[in-house]
């Protein structure tokens, strides 16, 4: 296998290797263009977005900053968004669905060290020549319509089911069933969303009729 391979395997590989590192500094710095770029300058943040994450639908908006390790081994589905310091440390492939609203100060990690700090520390390779270190990377996938509230992080090796909310400040270890409100450190299901929390069962909430009235015009259409 090459390092790359066992990467996205899950088996501990060598970060310092076949590219790796000038991919990273690339991502970096693509980032922080991305980052000096006022919102309004659409067309030239969709330009360094084709190469940063080539892989996204339509009408996927990075508010920014935003801060990547590759950026291409993500995708995101359309209609989604993440907010301001959106952090994904991308060495695992992480899958964003559709519709995916995510909040300000969230953070996707990927990698897993070594517990152990003689198996964490830089080493020098004899086979490759340079200090490395030795590392994993899980997968972290949040599928369609989901909602990941401000300041969450999600490790590696989680999926966040269809339809669920992730509340503020949460540290998501272990995967959350489809539709299912959760929350805490660490993040356990709260309880399952219902038709009782749809807005057409709030109407105090809306200070004007009309304004449901038309939302719900909409989304009959779709």
């Amino acid at each position: 296998m090459t390092e790359r391979e066992k990467m996205f395997s899950g088996k501990i590989y060598d970060p310092f290797t076949e590219g790796m590192p000038e991919e990273r500094t690339r991502a970096h710095f693509l980032c922080n263009e991305y980052n000096k770029l006022c919102e309004t300058e659409q067309e030239k943040r969709d330009e360094i977005l084709s190469e940063l994450m080539p892989d996204r639908g339509e009408n996927v908006y990075l508010q920014g900053p935003i801060y990547f390790d590759f950026g291409k081994n993500i995708s995101m589905g359309k209609d989604s968004f993440a907010n301001f310091n959106f952090t994904v440390l991308d060495e695992g492939k992480v899958t964003i669905g559709k519709s995916v609203f995510i909040g300000p100060n969230v953070s996707l990690y990927t990698p897993i060290h070594p517990f152990c700090p003689e198996d964490r520390n830089p080493f020098f390779n004899t086979r490759t020549k340079r200090i490395t270190n030795m590392e994993r990377a899980g997968a972290i996938t949040i599928k369609d319509n989901c909602w990941i509230c401000g300041s969450v992080t999600i490790c590696a090796n989680v999926t966040i089911g269809e339809g669920s909310i992730i509340a503020a400040g949460s540290v998501v270890t272990k995967d959350i069933p489809a539709h299912s409100l959760a929350g805490g450190v660490p993040c356990r299901v709260i309880r399952k969303i219902s038709e009782e929390d749809s807005l057409k069962n709030h109407h105090e909430w809306f200070a004007d009729p009309k304004d449901m009235e038309d939302m719900y015009k909409d989304i009959e259409k779709k």
